[in-house]
């Protein structure tokens, strides 16, 4: 009896997973040729914003990846993942130094994403470190890189992108912090925008912070080396 009960339980519960499996499949599907309008990342925000600010919206605005600085697309590849163009969405390196780390610490402090782990943990996961999540990010990542293109991977990625309290995708970003559009950005100001990203919210408030200066001069001196999609 107890072992038809746990049969039946399993059962159940694999059924939900092929279901679950099944949507995001659906919905990467679905991203590959129209553009999101929200993203689990930022539902996570907005609704933190709302607790302190029941009226609060996200600054967020679409623009075609032909309308973002060809700058930009070169320092967060420079930035996130200089062998974008090139790997299958994992950067086993960086995967293998991030183990070693987290197991020198005892917990999850190291990433190692790339900028496909990036985008499917922006779309569709929450923000939180925990062995489950990367094994679903994984999963997603594989979709997303047997589904799209390099060139829309990046599109979404730099539509959706936190970059900063409420600010998501490059044209809210580059209005916020230059009041320019995306399109205008020099390769000064792509560096900062993308030395920002680790940690964008503490950035918005620390624009000046000596750390995430340097890191800039350092991405804009790596962008002649990287290569973006056209």
């Amino acid at each position: 009896m107890i072992r038809r009960l746990l049969f039946r339980l399993l059962l159940a519960a694999f059924g939900i997973l092929i279901l679950y499996q099944g949507w995001i499949f659906a919905e990467v599907w679905w991203y590959a040729s129209h553009n999101p309008s929200s993203s689990a990342l930022m539902d996570e925000r907005l609704a933190q914003l709302q607790q302190t600010s029941p009226d609060a919206r996200l600054q967020h605005r679409w623009i075609p990846y032909s309308q973002i600085s060809p700058w930009l697309k070169r320092a967060v590849i420079a930035s996130e993942d200089s062998t974008f163009v090139r790997n299958n969405g994992f950067d086993w390196q960086g995967i293998q130094y991030a183990a070693r780390k987290d197991l020198s610490k005892g917990r999850i402090v190291a990433g190692g994403s790339t900028i496909t782990q990036q985008l499917a943990k922006n779309l569709f996961l929450s923000d939180r470190r925990t062995p489950g999540r990367k094994l679903e990010e994984a999963i997603i990542t594989i979709m997303l890189e047997h589904m799209m293109s390099k060139r829309r991977i990046l599109e979404l990625y730099l539509n959706m992108i936190e970059w900063g309290n409420g600010i998501f995708g490059a044209e809210a970003a580059a209005q916020h912090y230059f009041r320019i559009s995306a399109s205008r950005l020099s390769p000064t100001q792509a560096a900062r925008l993308a030395a920002m990203i680790p940690d964008p919210r503490y950035f918005d408030r620390h624009r000046n912070a000596r750390g995430m200066l340097r890191h800039a001069a350092t991405i804009e001196a790596r962008m002649s080396l990287v290569s973006a999609p056209r």
